[in-house]
């Protein structure tokens, strides 16, 4: 009965002109129980739709590609979990909430290194797949530290990173080097000499170009002022023992222990080394300043001359 009047009034109303569907007599609110408003309505949306013998066609393709994510060969976690009809989810729901009690249990020695740069990624990369993320940093940098250390450069090079996750990065770091660097300040070197090195190790053993450093201490070997000297490229970096000297004297420095970094990784020092070490320690000498040490730090070891022989 509905469709019937719907068809009767449909006839009543239209008449075709050209493809298009116009209302020449409008009929009276009364007679079909229809307000001026709502057949006006009728109208204009009949003149907005397209002729039926019309295609039409997007004017733009969509920006996103089809793919079936929960399928085993293209989803992070394994497909779906099928055993429960009425619990059908993806296996991989809650995975960031199980990582962070896992973590907050028993803290980040039960946790392997791609699992801690998740919980790191989870915040400054939204919501993507982090764990596939992790794994291609670590294979692109090959471990936390390099990672941390890594340039902007090569960092965004990684598919997935973004220049927010390269801030956080950089503030992690600055964390390390903090933290590091308040166990041995006001404090006697020589005695913290571990906490020296592993603070060394931090800042500078995964850069890709050398830093060379200077530690100025006072007559009790106490750091006074830690400083980078100079930043070279991967196999070279220029020091100038004329302005070395120079700035210790600004400081009043009693002792200096010097600290750079080899990019390659090995510690083995170059003969240009060496020679610079020479030169830097006439010219320290000649005003009273002791040459401590000269530290090469390298990825898993490092080189000290003052052990080696090659300082007196």
């Amino acid at each position: 009965m509905i469709n019937l009047l719907a068809l009767r009034f449909d006839r009543l109303l239209k008449i075709k002109w050209r493809g298009r569907i116009c209302y020449p007599n409008k009929p009276s609110s009364k007679a079909f129980g229809f307000s001026e408003r709502e057949i006006q309505w009728l109208a204009n949306l009949d003149m907005r739709s397209n002729p039926p013998d019309i295609v039409v066609q997007p004017a733009s393709s969509p920006s996103y590609r089809w793919v079936r994510r929960l399928s085993k060969d293209v989803s992070a976690e394994g497909g779906m979990i099928t055993g429960d009809p009425d619990n059908s989810e993806p296996c991989f729901w809650g995975h960031r909430e199980r990582l962070r009690i896992q973590f907050l249990a028993g803290g980040q020695k039960l946790l392997p290194e791609y699992e801690m740069l998740e919980l790191f990624l989870f915040n400054p990369a939204g919501r993507v797949n982090v764990k596939s993320l992790a794994k291609r940093l670590l294979v692109e940098f090959g471990d936390l530290n390099g990672v941390v250390a890594a340039s902007r450069y090569r960092l965004l090079k990684v598919n997935g990173t973004t220049p927010e996750i390269y801030l956080q990065l950089r503030i992690v770091e600055a964390f390390a080097q903090r933290m590091g660097q308040a166990k041995v300040l006001k404090h006697d070197v020589v005695t913290c000499w571990d906490d020296l090195i592993k603070y060394c190790r931090t800042s500078m053993a995964h850069r890709d170009t050398e830093q060379f450093r200077m530690l100025f201490l006072n007559c009790k070997n106490v750091i006074v002022s830690d400083e980078v000297q100079a930043v070279g490229t991967v196999d070279h970096v220029a020091v100038y023992p004329r302005e070395v000297a120079k700035r210790a004297l600004e400081l009043n420095a009693s002792a200096i222990i010097m600290v750079h970094n080899h990019p390659s990784g090995d510690p083995t020092p170059s003969r240009q080394d060496i020679e610079m070490t020479q030169s830097v320690e006439m010219a320290c000498r000649s005003i009273g300043v002791i040459i401590h040490d000269h530290v090469i730090i390298g990825k898993g070891q490092e080189f000290s001359f003052k052990l080696e022989g090659l300082l007196y």
